[in-house]
């Protein structure tokens, strides 16, 4: 599932093609995706001015005049990929967006939403913030992430800081990939009580999760099976990738071999010696 690096790569994207124009058209081609989409979704879309576009967690916010917001989550197979000339329409390609540009209002580019399994989802809403969005924890590359913030939200947590990592409403944007890279980053095991994480631990995971984050954005972020950017390219950063996936590999740092362990029904990666 895109991690917050990816949905960033699609924000950055989407943006150049779409804040201040005009959605002159708008295909929908199936009632639902993972839940089903909001009523007359096309004609609601249609006529509409984009503003300018956010990022919250792993979700695209997409402000339209009227004072609707769209809201965008790719799931786990669905990309965005962005057209200058007007594409044929494959069997996944659920919805697309046809945009004008300039005074004329001419087509300019081509939004295509492709999603094969369907795990993806969009919404349309009013007001400041969309329920799915309530109890989301801080951005992770915003001032309000800390590691003051992060020993407050852990203490007393008797789980494993892998996992804790995951929770939405601790840090917003943070998937499996990049929580065992930031983890190995910083020295810590996978396996440690989350509660444990403070002083020096919490500086250093702190400091660890921006760097990886910064890192995978600025590479387009990670292409292991579905993810492209909105382009067509793939997310280089998982040429960086030190722990994610390598297990049986030797260590790049200390040489002892790299373990996977399930915590969660996820898998986690780790050095057993470079981690404590």
């Amino acid at each position: 599932m895109p991690e917050l690096p990816e949905v960033e790569t699609v924000r950055r994207a989407l943006a150049a093609a779409m804040e201040d124009r005009q959605i002159l058209h708008a295909h929908v081609g199936r009632p639902d995706l993972r839940w089903p989409l909001p009523d007359r979704l096309a004609s609601r879309l249609e006529g509409r001015v984009v503003g300018g576009l956010q990022r919250r967690g792993k979700y695209v916010l997409l402000p339209l005049d009227q004072g609707e917001t769209m809201l965008l989550h790719l799931g786990m197979s669905g990309s965005i990929r962005i057209h200058q000339a007007q594409p044929p329409i494959g069997k996944h390609d659920h919805i697309v967006l046809t945009m004008g540009s300039g005074m004329a209002n001419a087509p300019e580019s081509w939004i295509v939403l492709n999603d094969p399994r369907r795990f993806g989802w969009l919404d349309l809403y009013r007001g400041e913030v969309h329920p799915m969005l309530v109890d989301m924890g801080p951005e992770p590359l915003g001032n309000s992430f800390s590691a003051d913030h992060l020993v407050a939200a852990l203490a007393g947590r008797k789980g494993p800081i892998k996992t804790a990592l995951l929770d939405q409403a601790l840090v917003a944007g943070i998937g499996n990939i990049y929580a065992c890279e930031a983890l190995f980053m910083a020295g810590l095991s996978p396996r440690r009580k989350a509660g444990t994480i403070r002083g020096g631990r919490a500086d250093r995971l702190v400091a660890a999760i921006r760097s990886v984050l910064a890192s995978a954005i600025e590479d387009g972020g990670t292409s292991l099976r579905d993810h492209v950017q909105p382009g067509g390219e793939i997310g280089y950063f998982v040429q960086r990738l030190t722990v994610y996936g390598r297990d049986g590999q030797l260590c790049g740092t200390c040489g002892a071999t790299i373990r996977r362990i399930t915590q969660s029904g996820r898998s986690s990666f780790y050095c057993p010696d470079c981690q404590r």
